[in-house]
């Protein structure tokens, strides 16, 4: 395992964070028809993460395991597992990582970033995850009905009472991370750390104007969906017939908002030649699609650090083999050319 700073902060991390937004799923479904978590193998992913040298973990307080989209009925659940892995743990040795803003109560303030629910979720985040202060606090989207300096303000206040270390953003326009940062310097408060962002090979949206923000600012990119929630291990495709193909209870078989983002025209014929890359290197999708990340960061001058889910301890095992993969400039010319065809 490599380790790199935390953006501009002293803290080293791991550079690749286990995300905890899709879980390995049981196949029995709670009352609301919803997949229930396999508690005990997210428990062996994550033993062997730690065993192989991640120290970086990344939760949010909606999350839940196997649902794609806030449900405040079952919010707080990853956080929970979460707790009770980690409590055999040292809490020193981690880099835990969670979020605020998604709806966690019917009620008119049960979300968003106000004063008042940042201060009820901080409190309610580290008493489901058993932790006395988180060391990365993200604010996991927009809050158009409140001011960015009450919220910055109120996370300044969280690490000066020492229940947050770091501050960070995630899926915030350009120009709204700029005006946080530019109130944080004019107020003398918390600047943010990390931008928690969408992104992999063939979901670059961020190149265009939070890359170089983040530059800017010294901040590291926390990227989400970094295999595209599966769709580039190739597991989704029948490299044979060229044509889509999805398992049984794979995270496609049962999101279907996945189904409608992903399984397109484009992205198949793209798929199969990314796949041909893969194949002539030895190595899996998987594998060459994070080492892609990882050089791609170098190339642009930022940290990116991959955030990858995996719901068996096999695949966490594979994905991290791609720490082991050195990507040419001919091959990352010959992956851009592959990208470039199919998107211009």
């Amino acid at each position: 395992m490599r380790y790199v700073k935390l953006g501009w902060s002293g803290v080293k991390v791991s550079q690749i964070c286990l995300g905890t937004w899709h879980l390995p799923p049981l196949r029995e479904k709670d009352e609301y028809g919803v997949y229930k978590v396999d508690v005990e193998e997210t428990r062996r992913i994550v033993k062997r993460a730690i065993d192989l040298g991640i120290n970086f973990i990344d939760t949010a307080n909606v999350y839940h395991g196997t649902m794609s989209g806030p449900d405040y009925i079952h919010a707080g659940n990853a956080e929970r597992i979460l707790s009770d892995i980690l409590k055999g743990y040292d809490r020193e040795s981690l880099v835990i990582a969670t979020k605020v803003r998604w709806r966690m109560a019917p009620w008119p303030n049960g979300e968003g970033l106000s004063r008042k629910h940042i201060r009820w979720q901080i409190k309610e985040s580290l008493k489901r995850l058993g932790l006395d202060y988180v060391d990365l606090y993200q604010i996991h989207a927009p809050d158009p009905d409140t001011p960015k300096i009450e919220t910055l303000r109120t996370l300044n206040q969280l690490v000066e009472q020492g229940l947050v270390n770091y501050i960070g953003e995630s899926n915030h326009p350009a120009h709204d991370i700029v005006e946080f940062m530019e109130l944080a310097e004019r107020h003398n408060l918390e600047p943010f750390t990390t931008m928690q962002e969408p992104y992999n090979y063939i979901e670059r949206q961020i190149e265009r104007d939070k890359i170089p923000v983040a530059k800017r600012y010294g901040m590291a990119i926390l990227a989400y969906i970094p295999l595209a929630q599966g769709v580039l291990t190739g597991k989704y495709v029948d490299f044979e017939n060229k044509t889509w193909r999805i398992p049984e209870m794979s995270r496609a078989d049962y999101i279907e908002g996945m189904r409608r983002r992903y399984f397109n025209d484009r992205n198949l014929k793209m798929l199969i030649e990314f796949h041909e890359v893969a194949r002539e290197l030895g190595v899996s999708d998987a594998q060459l699609a994070l080492a892609w990340m990882l050089k791609r960061g170098e190339d642009l001058g930022v940290t990116i650090i991959p955030i990858i889910g995996a719901t068996s301890v096999k695949q966490l095992e594979d994905d991290l083999e791609s720490l082991n993969v050195n990507i040419s400039g001919d091959v990352m010319k010959r992956l851009e050319d592959i990208y470039k065809n199919y998107t211009q």
